[in-house]
């Protein structure tokens, strides 16, 4: 029998912050008349409350801009990111207090 640690695997990405809806999301973000995760509801990606935790988490890690309570913006790393030219697991949380 083989000792195999679960939290060891190598062929599992590392990225577990992210979650399956986070590129839609950001790929309708893109749109400069989309920055509420009102918006991100009304195109059927996810719930309301939902998409405003993903926001706040995109944010967190610098693909989002939080421009004030409930409105947010894709930033140059979002850009890139949906690019392929950005690693999710290498991007580290942004100190936000009130996110």
């Amino acid at each position: 029998m083989t000792d195999t640690n679960p939290d060891e695997r190598d062929d599992e990405p590392d990225d577990s912050w992210m979650e399956p809806v986070d590129d839609e999301i950001l790929e309708l973000m893109q749109d400069p008349d989309v920055f509420e995760p009102s918006h991100i509801d009304d195109a059927g990606i996810c719930r309301g409350p939902d998409a405003a935790n993903r926001c706040r988490a995109l944010a967190k890690h610098g693909l989002l801009e939080r421009l004030a309570i409930g409105m947010y913006d894709i930033t140059e790393t979002g850009e890139r990111y949906l690019e392929g030219e950005v690693d999710p697991d290498e991007l580290e949380k942004t100190a936000f207090e009130d996110l």
